[in-house]
């Protein structure tokens, strides 16, 4: 099975270099699934049912987010009912949506399960207690060809600690949240591919996608003058993409990296 994993997509930048460049990724690595961190999609905050719905229209299958998911209140409403958009499996029962589903594909069926860290992040649920029961009610290789799991969080140590604890259990165990691609991509001794961070969608002439002026100031002066925006340059797509076996275990990881600042050549999209 291939799958392709695309970081935080940040504003209207972010979703205009996805539109770009998605089809022609698409057309080289022929995914059988498409997943997006969505939750800065709105200029930079939270996503949007418009926006969802532009996301599904450019072929991106399931949007998962993260701590901004429930910063545009719309969409409190429109995730119950939208099973391909998931928010972190670890808020407290009985809040809207779900945070991990089981979807089906040509290739066979794959578990996405999301879920927030907790070091400097909101205290919530038990992180690995969440994934432990979704893998343990989906094993892979028996209920689910392939498990993904989106680790949004800050911290390399807690992401790294998921993708160990999933080792042998998931597909891919992929960090977001700090917008940064980092450079460990790597299959994991049970056959669980990992890296701790996919990236953004954004312009990499910023401060995680942020138009740098107002970041810079805060941390300069200790002042706050404006919200922060998405900066506006050529943004770059940045994320992961894995294929599986037989059993669902990765068989190769990539990064990926197109379009704007960060593009670099792609191992021949092949």
């Amino acid at each position: 099975m291939k799958i392709l994993f695309l970081g935080d997509i940040i504003g209207k930048p972010g979703r205009d270099a996805v539109a770009a460049e998605l089809p022609g990724l698409k057309a080289a690595l022929k995914p059988d699934l498409v997943i997006a961190n969505g939750e800065n999609a709105a200029h930079g905050f939270g996503l949007t049912r418009a926006i969802a719905e532009e996301f599904f229209g450019m072929g991106i299958d399931v949007i998962s987010t993260g701590n901004h998911w429930a910063d545009q209140k719309e969409i409190l409403t429109y995730i119950d009912t939208e099973d391909r958009i998931l928010r972190p499996r670890n808020y407290p029962r009985g809040t809207p949506g779900r945070g991990s589903n089981l979807y089906q594909t040509p290739a066979g069926s794959v578990l996405v399960i999301n879920v927030m860290g907790r070091v400097f992040m909101d205290a919530l649920d038990d992180p690995f207690g969440a994934v432990d029961e979704e893998l343990s009610a989906c094993p892979l290789s028996e209920a689910a060809d392939a498990v993904v799991v989106d680790m949004h969080a800050e911290t390399t140590s807690e992401k790294m600690a998921m993708g160990h604890f999933c080792d042998g259990r998931a597909s891919l165990v992929v960090g977001t949240h700090t917008h940064v691609p980092t450079a460990d991509a790597q299959i994991l001794p049970g056959g669980t591919a990992y890296q701790s961070d996919a990236g953004a969608c954004c312009d990499y002439d910023s401060v995680i996608g942020m138009d740098k002026a107002e970041p810079l100031q805060r941390f300069v002066r200790k002042l706050s003058s404006a919200r922060f925006s998405p900066a506006a340059g050529p943004a770059t797509v940045c994320g992961v993409y894995i294929e599986t076996g037989p059993k669902g275990f990765a068989s190769r990881i990539d990064p990926v990296r197109v379009g704007g600042r960060l593009q670099q050549a792609f191992p021949k999209l092949s």
